[in-house]
């Protein structure tokens, strides 16, 4: 037989790199929101669980049920199959632990293939993330990079992640760059599956003296920080990042990759547009249609960008050390040198 457990108990496994989990939802419920690092097996797709859904509330509960399991019978061999080729130890789950993971559990169970199922389903899962992020205690000082935009905060971070520096990177689990062109290439996640990611950045760094973070507002694209985060980052020690302007342009045209992008790019502008001097404004979308990104971002960093980031900056606690560099790698080297001298020695990874 299955075994249930609890989330704590499926974390704590996780962790320790020894059980995979598996949701069983539908694809969609999936992409919506799922335990990180789970894999998608679903009992039944998005077009079946709408019409047993549909049953269930029209008909009957035993319609649902018969329709559910004439659905179920005909891909029996391929679904158990997909659990077969899994090598690891496996935790099965669905909305609330119910029917979908239950019935899931029980076949494998009969199949002689041994699974966990997650009591409460990812619904208990939710409620526990909700109550770690309000019960949370923020150990480490936050070292925040700030810049103006296009001094590749997001890549410098992602460079000290490498050699082993405890980073968290809110524009990866937000999948949002954080400003009008933020979306451009990504898709962006929901609070849900921000917060997920968030929780067990947080509880993994939490032991350390420091963690790098980005300068960013309170809101990064569709997802909105905790306050405890926020005024993390006001407390923490600034770092401001001096980039040469020719630099952070080519950033820019990097990450974002206009030429590919270029409708997506032209429909961002539209919301910027009218904050920009009316010639100015004109000129930069006369270069964007004639394929002159370089000038067209040039010219809306030193006429949008930079203005407003000069009046955010404003409100520092306290004065931010500058770091001058020429590029991502000397920017890097500078600030490993910072860390060095304002905290005990930093255990990387």
């Amino acid at each position: 037989m299955f075994q249930d457990i609890s989330v704590q108990e499926l974390l704590e496994l996780q962790q320790k790199r020894e059980l995979k989990l598996i949701d069983v939802r539908s694809p969609g419920e999936f992409g919506e929101f799922t335990i990180p690092g789970s894999d998608n097996i679903p009992l039944f797709n998005d077009e079946e669980r709408s019409e047993i859904g549909t049953l269930y509330k029209q008909v009957s509960i035993q319609a649902a049920k018969d329709r559910g399991l004439e659905i179920v019978s005909a891909k029996l061999p391929a679904f158990i199959k997909q659990f077969e080729q899994i090598s690891e130890r496996k935790a099965v789950y669905c909305w609330r632990g119910g029917m979908r993971s239950k019935t899931t559990a029980t076949v494998l169970s009969l199949m002689g293939i041994r699974v966990y199922r997650l009591v409460g389903g990812i619904r208990a899962y939710r409620r526990w993330v909700l109550d770690e992020l309000e019960a949370f205690q923020l150990h480490p000082r936050f070292v925040v990079i700030n810049g103006y935009t296009g001094s590749g905060k997001t890549q410098i971070l992602r460079m000290l992640a490498d050699r082993g520096y405890p980073v968290i990177d809110l524009e990866a689990m937000a999948q949002h760059r954080g400003s009008i062109f933020g979306q451009i290439g990504l898709k962006p996640h929901n609070q849900k599956t921000f917060e997920s990611l968030l929780i067990h950045e947080l509880i993994r760094w939490n032991d350390q003296p420091c963690v790098l973070v980005e300068a960013e507002s309170k809101r990064v694209g569709k997802v909105v920080l905790p306050d405890f985060l926020v005024e993390a980052k006001e407390r923490g020690l600034q770092i401001f990042l001096d980039i040469p302007v020719e630099e952070r342009v080519r950033n820019i045209i990097e990450d974002y990759q206009p030429e590919r992008n270029k409708g997506q790019c032209l429909k961002a502008y539209e919301f910027i547009k009218k904050r920009i001097h009316t010639p100015i404004a004109l000129q930069i979308e006369q270069l964007m249609h004639e394929n002159h990104f370089e000038e067209a971002v040039e010219l809306m960093l030193h006429h949008y960008y930079d203005p407003r980031y000069e009046f955010a900056t404003q409100h520092y606690e306290h004065e931010p050390t500058v770091c001058k560099a020429k590029n991502a790698e000397q920017a890097v080297e500078s600030i490993i040198h910072l860390l060095q001298e304002q905290f005990p020695p930093v255990q990387t990874t």
